[in-house]
C-alpha cells in the first residue's frame, strides 16, 4: 500500500546559489539574474523566469550545491597536490596534513611549520608555511579515524590485487590441466589436431589460408574445435 502522507524534498533546498546570465545585448539592465537559498526561506519546487521578447538567445545558469558541511573547490595546483577537487574544509586540512607527514615536510622544531616541496610552492608562493589553528580538540580524532580509514582503504586494493592474481594462476592452471588432460587421454588424436589448428594458424599469419566466406557466415563455424 503506497502512504499517501510521504513528503518528498523540495528543489530549491538542494542549491545555496543559482546565477543566471541572460543576453546582455538584449537585457542591458537586468541580465544577470541571482538567486540566494539565505535570502530566502521559503521552499520551492522549481523556478520560472520571465522576460520579455522575440529572439532567442543562450542562457548560462550556474547551480552551486548546498553541501552540509560546505564542500570547497580546491584551486588546480592544489587540488593536483592533494589529489581532492572539492570536499569540506576540515578535509581538505586533514588531505593537506597527510600530505606533509608523508613527504617529511613538517619542521621538526615546530609543529605547525612545513616545508613546500614544488607542487606546494605552486600554491602557497613560499618555502615554508606556518599555519595557525583555531579548531576544536575533536578533530584530533576525526583525524585518526579519516587516517585509518585511507590505511583500510589501501589494505583493501592489496587484498584485492592479491585475489586478481590468485584468480589469474587458477585460470592458467586450468588451462594447463586441460591440456594434459586432453592429452593423456588420446595422444595421437590430441597431438594431430594440435598440429592441424597450429597449421592453420600460421597460414591465417602468412596470408596463405583459403577462406571460405559462405561457411563463416554460419554460426556453426564458428563452433568448431580449434
Amino acid at each position: 500500500m503506497v502512504n499517501q502522507c510521504t513528503s518528498y524534498p523540495k528543489f530549491s533546498p538542494f542549491f545555496k546559489k543559482i546565477t543566471i546570465n541572460l543576453d546582455q545585448t538584449l537585457y542591458p539592465d537586468n541580465h544577470v539574474i541571482l538567486w540566494g537559498n539565505s535570502r530566502s526561506s521559503t521552499l520551492h519546487e522549481g523556478f520560472e523566469i520571465k522576460r520579455k521578447g522575440d529572439k532567442e538567445f543562450t542562457a548560462i545558469i550556474k547551480l552551486e550545491m548546498n553541501y552540509v558541511p560546505e564542500r570547497y573547490k580546491l584551486s588546480p595546483a592544489l587540488s593536483q597536490a592533494l589529489g581532492v577537487e572539492v570536499e569540506t574544509r576540515s578535509r581538505i586540512m586533514i588531505a593537506l596534513w597527510h600530505y606533509v607527514r608523508v613527504k617529511k615536510l613538517q619542521d621538526p622544531n615546530d609543529a605547525a611549520v612545513f616545508s613546500c616541496d614544488p607542487p606546494l610552492r605552486k600554491v602557497f608562493g613560499d618555502e615554508k608555511v606556518k599555519i595557525c589553528f583555531d579548531i576544536p580538540f575533536p578533530l584530533e580524532k576525526d583525524t585518526s579515524a579519516f587516517l585509518e580509514r585511507m590505511e583500510k582503504c589501501r589494505e583493501i586494493d592489496e587484498y584485492d590485487n592479491a585475489i586478481v592474481d590468485a584468480i589469474k594462476k587458477i585460470n592458467e592452471h586450468c588451462q594447463r590441466r586441460a591440456f594434459f588432460l586432453g592429452f593423456s587421454q588420446s595422444p595421437a588424436e590430441f597431438v594431430g589436431t594440435l598440429i592441424a589448428s597450429q597449421d592453420r594458424d600460421l597460414k591465417v599469419v602468412a596470408g596463405d589460408a583459403i577462406r571460405d566466406v559462405e561457411k563463416e557466415r554460419q554460426s556453426g563455424f564458428f563452433n568448431q574445435p580449434w
